[in-house]
């Protein structure tokens, strides 16, 4: 399946009809149309249900693969960054897709099902070109699938979420980053202790045709709990109080894994991956790295700012928004290596000087309850 492209009509998730239904504000991710807000609050009370209580994303718009054949995990291993070998199957595994430059063509989720099985989430946009970069390189007796269209994903994030699993008879309590392959009324979903929030979470993966009868139930389930479906606008505002990057903007074929400080998702002691060479090269003497920006005078700081210290500058806002937790804003930025924690900068929020601390995310710290 290819992602739409400009001039063509957007995709759309299994759950479209019911985002359509709540009146949901919609717009393009990756050539998909997806909801950003709902009404009764938006991207604030959506976020703070996700902070206190429990909050559901529609997330079908990210990829689905699968790379299967004898060796099949040996052979993703040798592609993407991370190291499978450090993780066992039934544990997922966060990576990346370099190219032989060291810039990042996707950040994804690796599910290790056996030594001849790995299923992968991609984001939406670079499903087709993470797939066909997989598949060329395989060697023969290795198969490799896009499966966009083949399952949907729906996120349930926040402190109630293992009562609303456990409410439908969903297993909870499994390790972060480890995976359960459930039933749920005779419909096959992988439930995963993973998320982009920060908080306690599960990622579910039903099949493509299932999502809907689950995403009603998840709707039913988190009412008594104070929760609601919340929109990708509410995700981005708990993601960057996390510092977790986005693909596009905090990493892209521009922005390494050693630039933004992602480092701890690389196999350095590996043989080979794509773009070791590269990154190597580039950890022994980076031109920039990611810190957090704290903004102490009033603005909300937006990608591509300019950030300077003393009158010069020295490096560019990559994510920005309002923290509604913090009732302050927030950003991410790429900064000379010279600029440490704690000194203060200035950046250019539509022409005008807004007053930041540099720190080291996360911005938020929560209470992430492990089993």
């Amino acid at each position: 399946m290819t992602t739409a492209t400009s001039g063509s009509s957007p995709l759309h998730s299994p759950l479209h009809d019911r985002h359509v239904a709540l009146g949901a504000k919609m717009a393009d991710f990756g050539g998909w149309d997806m909801p950003i807000e709902y009404p009764g609050g938006g991207v604030v009370a959506e976020h703070t249900a996700v902070r206190e209580r429990v909050g559901i994303f529609d997330v079908s718009h990210l990829g689905k693969a699968s790379v299967t054949g004898p060796g099949a995990a040996d052979f993703v291993n040798a592609c993407l960054t991370n190291d499978l070998r450090r993780i066992q199957p039934g544990s997922a595994q966060y990576t990346l897709c370099c190219d032989e430059s060291g810039g990042v063509v996707d950040d994804l989720i690796a599910y290790l099902k056996s030594d001849d099985e790995v299923f992968l989430i991609p984001n939406a946009a670079n499903t087709t070109e993470v797939v066909r970069r997989l598949a060329e390189a395989a060697p023969e007796g290795i198969t490799v699938t896009n499966l966009h269209r083949d399952h949907g994903v729906i996120a349930v994030q926040g402190t109630k979420s293992d009562e609303v699993l456990e409410s439908l008879g969903l297993p909870t309590g499994h390790d972060y980053m480890s995976f359960v392959e459930a039933d749920w009324q005779g419909r096959p979903v992988i439930v995963c202790r993973t998320g982009y929030t920060g908080e306690r979470g599960y990622e579910l993966v039903p099949r493509w045709d299932d999502a809907l009868p689950l995403w009603d139930a998840l709707v039913a389930a988190v009412e008594p709990f104070g929760g609601m479906p919340c929109g990708l606008g509410a995700r981005d505002t708990l993601r960057t109080e996390m510092g977790y990057p986005l693909h596009g903007q905090d990493l892209s074929l521009d922005i390494s894994p050693v630039q933004a400080r992602a480092g701890w998702a690389v196999g350095w002691k590996k043989d080979a991956f794509w773009g070791k060479a590269a990154l190597e090269a580039e950890k022994a003497a980076p031109t920039r790295l990611m810190r957090g920006l704290l903004v102490t005078g009033r603005g909300i700081p937006r990608a591509h700012c300019a950030v300077t210290r003393d009158g010069e500058t020295v490096g560019e806002v990559t994510s920005g928004t309002f923290s509604p937790t913090l009732k302050q804003g927030i950003a991410l930025a790429l900064l000379a290596p010279g600029v440490a924690d704690g000194e203060t900068v200035s950046i250019d929020v539509r022409g005008r000087g807004v007053e930041a601390t540099v720190v080291k995310p996360p911005f938020v710290q929560v209470q992430v309850r492990e089993a």
